[in-house]
């Protein structure tokens, strides 16, 4: 391989040197690109150059100065792009006098009865559940109830074979009959064994001895008597009659089985449905003003309700109230009384029980609707002749229902909002879009469902 040979040479105080390759091994020696001269450049220090003066090397660039202005005035711009949007999108409020007038829903201010009520949970329970057992031992020969089926007192149930009771009572009465007789014949020898004593024709000791003869026969009878009387109730007791005024439930034994006094299951289970009871707990707090009302001979009505609390079962009226608090809970039971014509109580039912322990009468009323929160406590839209709407503190008293007491601070005949109220301000402009009626919820004007999801996604839109 060949040496690559280089020469310098100096031009004007620059120092040049020039390598040349004059071979390439894998490429052969002939031309090419490598063939050519690669020349370096190396500067060499000389006095003859002068030195950068300071006033060309600190100059200001006029490109970077106009670059920063334009990234100042894009942020400038960007800044009230944000704004403006921001501002847009946000709902204007309707408290300034001169914003567009909001939609709302009045009513007028009333007055009516308040009712004090109580709710509480309870247990439907029945006032007599008998299970009728057998009071003697035989054969059941025959049902006379259906399952379900609605009973009187006296009614038959079943009947046991009367025919060994049957027996019996005869035979009590026969020696029944067998001991009077003998009774009358003691009670003759008696009288003649007095007569004669009366004349000493017989002893005292003979008299002494028949009048207790006497006595123990009249004994003996009154026995045989009792032993019939047990016999004939027994033979009664062949036929099973229902004790009481219910529904007979589920049938406990077949016909033809042999039932005893000691089935613990019994026959049939009878569960009085007309009357019934409702037993709920109340706090003891509520304790005084109850019985202050029951000691005043008040009747103090009770409602039940379903599950939900929204569909009414029965109305009743409160009977009494346990003699002791339970510790445990701070309540105390009560017992309502239901007649329950209609059998929609159940015992072991679940309901929801509402007592009217007191009412006020011709009370200024209006919508729990209207009803707002804030700064000031408590307050109403009050709705001005001039179609604006005014804070007013109002203060409340009982609440029943969707409608409550106003004590203080509106008067019978003033319109309030009851609907359309949140983004109303002291001052605001409003259009009354439909009359709300005392005790009927206000209602919204988007009554189509896919127009009311349509609304609220526009209206996130515009949130976000």
């Amino acid at each position: 391989m060949r040496q690559p040979a280089a020469e310098t040479f100096k031009c004007g105080g620059l120092k040049f040197e020039e390598d040349k390759l004059w071979g390439d091994p894998l490429r052969g020696s002939g031309g090419g690109f490598m063939d050519q001269p690669i020349k370096s450049l190396k500067q060499a220090p000389s006095a003859r150059e002068a030195p950068a003066s300071p006033s060309q090397s600190t100059k200001p660039r006029p490109r970077r100065r106009s670059s920063l202005a334009f990234i100042l005035v894009a942020l400038v711009l960007v800044a009230g792009i944000v704004w403006w949007a921001r501002e847009g999108s946000a709902p204007q409020p309707g408290g300034g006098r001169n914003a567009a007038p909001m939609s709302i829903v009045p009513e007028t201010v009333g007055k009516g009865d308040i009712g004090i009520q109580l709710n509480a949970l309870g247990t439907v329970t029945s006032l007599a559940m008998v299970t009728v057992r057998t009071q003697i031992s035989g054969y059941l020969i025959k049902i006379d109830f259906t399952e379900g089926q609605e009973v009187k007192k006296g009614d038959l149930l079943a009947e046991i074979d009367s025919r060994p009771y049957e027996a019996g009572l005869a035979q009590a009465k026969g020696q029944l009959a067998r001991d009077e007789a003998l009774l009358k014949g003691a009670q003759v020898d008696l009288a003649r064994y007095q007569g004669l004593a009366a004349q000493n024709a017989v002893p005292h000791q003979t008299l002494d001895t028949q009048v207790a003869l006497v006595a123990q026969d009249q004994g003996t009878v009154e026995a045989d008597r009792g032993t019939v009387r047990s016999a004939e109730v027994n033979l009664q007791y062949c036929r099973i009659l229902s004790p009481l005024n219910g529904r007979v439930g589920l049938r406990q034994v077949d016909q033809g089985n042999y039932v005893t006094p000691g089935d613990t299951s019994g026959l049939v289970v009878i569960t009085q449905i007309q009357p019934i009871s409702v037993l709920f707990t109340v706090p003891e707090d509520n304790l005084q003003a109850i019985a202050k009302r029951l000691q005043e001979g008040a009747v103090l009505p009770a409602t039940a309700y379903d599950r939900s609390g929204t569909n009414k079962i029965a109305d009743g009226t409160l009977q009494t109230f346990d003699s002791q608090i339970d510790p445990t809970t701070g309540t105390i039971k009560l017992r309502a009384q239901f007649p329950n014509e209609t059998r929609t109580l159940y015992p072991n039912q679940f309901v929801n029980v509402r007592l009217l322990v007191d009412s006020h009468k011709d009370v200024t009323t209006m919508s729990t609707a209207g009803i707002q929160r804030g700064v000031p406590g408590t307050f109403v839209y009050l709705i001005n002749p001039d179609q604006t709407v005014s804070v007013r503190p109002v203060q409340f008293g009982v609440t029943d229902g969707d409608r409550v007491e106003v004590r203080s601070g509106l008067a019978r005949g003033d319109r309030i909002v009851v609907d359309g109220a949140d983004k109303l301000r002291d001052g605001a402009k409003i259009i009354v879009r439909t009359e709300a009626k005392p005790g009927t919820p206000p209602t919204s004007p988007v009554t189509n469902p896919d127009a009311r999801s349509k609304k609220r996604r526009s209206e996130d839109g515009q949130k976000q």
